[in-house]
Formats: structure tokens, C-alpha cells, sequence
């Protein structure tokens, strides 16, 4: 893995744009991204280790992705879009709300880093993760996440909502020493699909 993350000059409002280099193992990063950070703010406006491991699976599973409708909820998304040149169509939405915007969306996949760190929105997370796979067959959840607590929980609340994980990875595994250096925790990614044996 080329690069190191690299901090930019702050912007106002203790704002700073953070740098993110992905690629192989020669001198220069085949991509990088820049992200919009605000320590002011909420939590969604940090980048997270489990938003690190996330990116690097992505860029590692690269060809999986492309061309695929992908949900990732961040308020911050247009901005980063922008930021980076990117086309991208951005939606909000807020797990368990159920407004108009939300039963027209058909993603292959769904993002979530460490979504899984509020015991009380639990519920509606894996509620509104079930609807978005049932409404697009075949589509999957994937996930990273401080695993706090064990997998019990999870897999506790997968059975709940007639979902099953499929793949189950200890985050460092995934990342380029480099990176991995850098985090720490017990992070976990999980690939999450419906439990077609439920009834």
C-alpha cells in the first residue's frame, strides 16, 4: 500500500480535510480521497477507524463495486463529493425513518462504518437494513465495527430480523501495515445478507 494518510491545512470552524491514499505497493498512491472533518460537530463528521477499514476493503474489492448502486449514509457526503470531483447522487436518510425517499432505493450494496455503537438505534438499523435488502434482491450489508461487546449481539440481533452474515473478518487482516499501525480497537467487518430461511 502506497502513502500515508496525510492531514491538510484546517478550515474554519475547526474543520480540516483529511487525505486518504490508496494503491499498491509502489512509491506513489494509485488514488487518494479527501475528506471534510469538524471536531465540532457530531460523531458523523470524524473519520472513524472503522471508516478506514471500510475504505481499504473497498478499494481492495474494487471491481465487486464498480458500476453497483451503493448506499453509504453521511451527511457530510456532498460536500466530500464535491470536494473530490466525483459524481455521485446523494440522498439522506436516517436509519428506521421510513419517508418517501427511502422505499424507491434499490442498492447492491449498503454501507455502514461503525453504525453499530448506540445500543438504542439497533433496532431500527437492522430494521431499515432488512427493508433495503428485501427491496433489492440479492443486494448485501456490509459493515465495520468496534466489536465491543463480542459478535453475540449481532448475531443476536441478525436472527432477530432474518438476516445472516456470510463473511466475518478481524479488520487489521485486511489492512497494509502501514494503516493498521495507525487504528486500534477490535474491528470487525461483516458482510450481512437476508436469511432466506427465515419464513
Amino acid at each position: 500500500m502506497a502513502g500515508s494518510d496525510s492531514e491538510e491545512p484546517a478550515i474554519p470552524n475547526m474543520t480540516t480535510i483529511s487525505r486518504h491514499n490508496f494503491g499498491d505497493d509502489t512509491a506513489e498512491p494509485v488514488f487518494s480521497i479527501s475528506i471534510i472533518e469538524n471536531m465540532k460537530e457530531e460523531y458523523g463528521l470524524f473519520v472513524w477507524p472503522c471508516s478506514i477499514v471500510l475504505a481499504e476493503y473497498v478499494w481492495q474489492q474494487r471491481l465487486r463495486f464498480s458500476g453497483s448502486s451503493v448506499v453509504e449514509v453521511i451527511d457530510n457526503m456532498r460536500r466530500v463529493c464535491d470536494l473530490n470531483k466525483l459524481k455521485c447522487n446523494v440522498l439522506g436518510m436516517t436509519w428506521g425513518v421510513w419517508d418517501a425517499s427511502i422505499f424507491s432505493l434499490q442498492p447492491k450494496i449498503i454501507l455502514g462504518a461503525d453504525v453499530l455503537y448506540d445500543t438504542s438505534a439497533f433496532d431500527d438499523l437492522f430494521a431499515t437494513v432488512k427493508f433495503l435488502l428485501q427491496n433489492s434482491p440479492e443486494s448485501i450489508f456490509i459493515t465495520t465495527y468496534h466489536n465491543r461487546s463480542g459478535h453475540h449481539l449481532i448475531e443476536f440481533l441478525m436472527a432477530k430480523w432474518g438476516l445472516k452474515c456470510i463473511k466475518l473478518l478481524d479488520g487489521f487482516s485486511l489492512m497494509p501495515s502501514d494503516k493498521a499501525s495507525g487504528l486500534s480497537g477490535n474491528i470487525q467487518l461483516a458482510e450481512i445478507v437476508l436469511n432466506n430461511l427465515q419464513p
